[in-house]
């Protein structure tokens, strides 16, 4: 059976969907039936090809309304962060190739403006959406575009991102119908954290008080007894005399933000009207949904944070299917996280930080022994990195785990409120290199570079579990400025990953293997590659030698004058951009001292990267064993033509 007969079998209404206009030609009555065909689908779809689950399951309703009452494309959605928008890629033409999600010549995890018309705006990162469709929104009053709406898709975590209130803080000053839509399901990935996440689960508000003051705005202007300059402090005074009424105070009423709500977000037929109700109504306005993570889904709905993205699973028991994990390596992020507990257990000094993400970096280890000294700052990543500036400031020593793309956000913390003063804060970059399926706005490529960039920031990265966890121990001890520590997402290649730890002298790596004619340099865990690449050329009768460089700042330079004596053919490797990179700094040691040899720069290219698997897009890339064992015999041979 083809793909197109299985869907017509078992989605009819679904099946005849193949872009909002066709889902406008439904009465709004059979909108739950295709809501409950888009779970359904989702489920199936997702058991066998794993993504995002429960954020997709909890917002079809949202999906379905907004594109049963907007004229989208023309209409903008923008879609925040991207984990809840399967249902929209559905809907919106791409339900038959929906089975080549997160694959490498597939669709990617999230909404990407070059895969559809209807994804307006690239997602990935949190807290993005308000702002880009802000942009949009006043683009359209200065294109003398009035008609066009713009609908921002938030989530209640994504909005406490400092990012999400600038925008909603210029929304407010600034002429546009933005419309923000709230998806609030009190669970992001880890249960969100912080004043403003219990404001929202507590938050209400009359919708006859809406409903009044909206009708007695539109009287008074109508009559002349107020115009546009009077607007804000009529809101102002009514926002006033609510909150003295009802006991409440709506922070985004205080910003001049009409607000509705709060509603059932699974009430797709309540959503089409108040929608519709609302969608031409002037000035900013925000309505405020309660969903529920995994929706429809029990085992999802039971254990939202485990089901965020659960792997593959039995569609119809809900069991999720893992492989054999006895004898198997531990991930890296585990092997951080029990490091971290050990480090944290032989000194009080050590704190635990994390943006939003204890379970995604195993902070939750660290959480779970000493919760008073474990920290999860919510989606916030400058702010956890000045935070932890402040505590080292006194004495701390501030662990600071953050996947390495989401690390990029907080750049100028890191230099502002921590290197120039020289600050010991360690730097744990999870998910560094690239990570595979969840594509280009999660590699992590460009650490390296950026962090090689600052002065006094000290920039490591593990071959192996060992040499992390020796690297954790000393940048506990080191008290000389920031220390930046990079490792990569999955497991690693020793089942033996506990060792005796041991502080490493800052700046020196070491030799893996002797060989003549051609030296790899390889920074961090692409160094397996490198080692199956060379045991592949031994085989053939050709030995090249191999060092482990272990630090990208300071470079060990007896190193390089080892290789520089040894050696015309050298070979630098890295799991980054060749941008600035080891690369980079090899070829600039290199000129700087007047040394001739041939240096070949293996990397990530100048380019993004889209999804796939690790091992596909190290073939890509040409990092694998068999282009790094390509490249040293291409070497060999000019050597010898």
């Amino acid at each position: 059976m083809s793909t197109k007969e299985f869907i017509q079998e078992h989605f009819p209404l679904l099946a005849g969907i193949d872009s909002p206009a066709d889902l406008k030609k439904l009465d709004v009555e059979q909108l739950p039936a295709v809501c409950a065909e888009l779970r359904k689908f989702i489920v199936h779809e997702l058991s066998e090809n794993p993504g995002h689950f429960a954020s997709s399951m909890g917002a079809v309703e949202i999906a379905v309304a907004l594109h049963y009452v907007f004229n989208t494309p023309d209409d903008r959605l923008v879609w925040d962060v991207g984990h809840q928008a399967y249902a929209h890629k559905i809907l919106t033409g791409r339900r038959d190739r929906f089975s080549t999600n997160r694959k490498q010549g597939g669709l990617s995890g999230f909404p990407n403006p070059s895969e559809s018309e209807y994804d307006t705006f690239q997602a990935g990162h949190a807290s993005n959406s308000i702002s880009a469709a802000l942009g949009m929104s006043i683009a359209s009053e200065l294109q003398a575009n009035p008609d066009r709406r713009v609908v921002a898709v938030i989530g209640d975590a994504s909005i406490s991102g400092g990012l999400a209130f600038e925008g909603i803080n210029n929304a407010s000053i600034h002429k546009n119908n933005l419309l923000i839509v709230l998806n609030d399901n009190d669970m992001s990935i880890d249960r969100p954290v912080g004043a403003l996440s219990k404001y929202m689960a507590n938050l209400s508000a009359s919708k006859s008080y809406n409903d009044f003051r909206y009708k007695t705005y539109q009287f008074m202007r109508r009559h002349h007894m107020i115009g546009d300059s009077g607007k804000g402090i009529v809101l102002r005074f009514n926002n006033a005399m609510k909150s003295l009424l009802t006991g409440q105070q709506n922070i985004f009423e205080g910003l001049n933000i009409r607000y509705f709500g709060p509603f059932d977000g699974h009430d797709v037929v309540k959503l089409v009207k108040i929608f519709t109700d609302i969608k031409d109504m002037t000035g900013p306005k925000l309505i405020h949904l309660h969903t529920v993570k995994g929706k429809g889904y029990e085992p999802a709905e039971k254990d939202p944070t485990t089901w965020h993205a659960p792997g593959k699973f039995d569609e119809d028991t809900g069991e999720r299917i893992k492989g054999a994990s006895s004898g198997k390596p531990l991930k890296y992020q585990d092997v951080f996280g029990k490091t971290l507990v050990e480090l944290a257990g032989a000194d009080e000094s050590v704190v635990g930080i994390t943006a939003a993400m204890p379970s995604g970096t195993s902070v939750s280890l660290m959480q779970a022994e000493y919760p008073k000294r474990t920290f999860d700052v919510g989606i916030s990543e400058g702010h956890a990195v000045t935070f932890a500036g402040g505590l080292a400031r006194e004495g701390m020593k501030p662990f600071v785990a953050i996947y390495s793309a989401f690390l990029q956000r907080a750049y100028d913390s890191i230099i502002n409120d921590v290197s120039i003063a020289r600050l010991p804060v360690v730097f744990c970059l999870d998910r560094a290199g690239l990570v595979g399926e969840d594509g280009v706005t999660h590699h992590g490529l460009f650490d390296l570079a950026f962090m090689r960039a600052i002065p006094g920031m000290t920039v490591a990265a593990p071959m192996d579990e060992h040499t992390l966890r020796n690297l954790m121990f000393t940048a506990a001890h080191h008290s000389d400025g920031p220390f930046s520590i990079r490792y990569p997402r999955g497991a690693g290649k020793m089942v033996e990953w506990r060792n005796e730890m041991e502080a490493l002298p800052v700046g020196k790596g070491r030799r893996l293997r002797d060989g003549h004619g051609v030296a790899i340099l390889s920074l961090g865990t692409i160094g397996t590659n490198v080692r199956e690449a060379c045991e592949s050329l031994h085989e053939q009768g050709i030995d090249v030698a191999h060092y482990d460089m272990i630090f990208l700042k300071p470079l060990d330079e007896a190193i390089l004058d080892e290789v520089c004596q040894r050696f015309d053919k050298i070979i630098t490797i890295e799991e980054g951009t060749t941008c600035g990179g080891l690369g980079g700094a090899v070829a600039e040691w290199l000129t700087a001292r007047g040394k001739a040899a041939t240096i070949v720069r293996m990397g990530v290219p100048d380019a993004f990267v889209d999804q796939g698997t690790v091992r596909q897009l190290h073939e890509l890339c040409h990092i694998d064993a068999a282009s790094i064992e390509a490249q040293v015999k291409k070497l060999l041979n000019q050597e010898m033509s």
